[in-house]
């Protein structure tokens, strides 16, 4: 699989990535540095803990690790739980995290399977 192909099964913009790196190989480096990102771990073990401070700097990190890297769909996931957290609550937190868990693996796969 090649790096478009990867961006294409985890419905991200490959181009628009490309117009903000100097070339793929330097996106394919980054994109596989992703499988060694831990802001989705912690997201989840803060949930997992009702912590909501830690949960809000995870999620705040994983949302800034997939704006730049072109992540699309787990960008707008992880944004929708960070907003929540901002805002103190946990509320909602379960159901916007179920969402980027669903994102989160399709990303995964698709790196894992290029």
């Amino acid at each position: 699989m090649t790096i478009k192909e990867c961006y294409d099964a985890m419905g991200a913009d490959y181009q628009n990535t490309l117009n903000r790196f100097p070339n793929e190989a330097f996106i394919k480096k980054f994109v596989l540095k992703f499988l060694d990102d831990n802001s989705y771990a912690n997201l989840k073990e803060a949930i997992a803990a009702g912590n909501v401070e830690e949960a809000f700097r995870a999620a705040h990190t994983l949302k800034g690790v997939c704006l730049n890297l072109g992540f699309d769909n787990l960008y707008k996931a992880s944004s929708a739980i960070t907003e929540i957290f901002r805002a103190g609550e946990l509320a909602g937190a379960k159901e916007a995290f179920e969402e980027v868990e669903k994102q989160y693996n399709i990303t995964v796969n698709a790196i894992k399977a290029m």
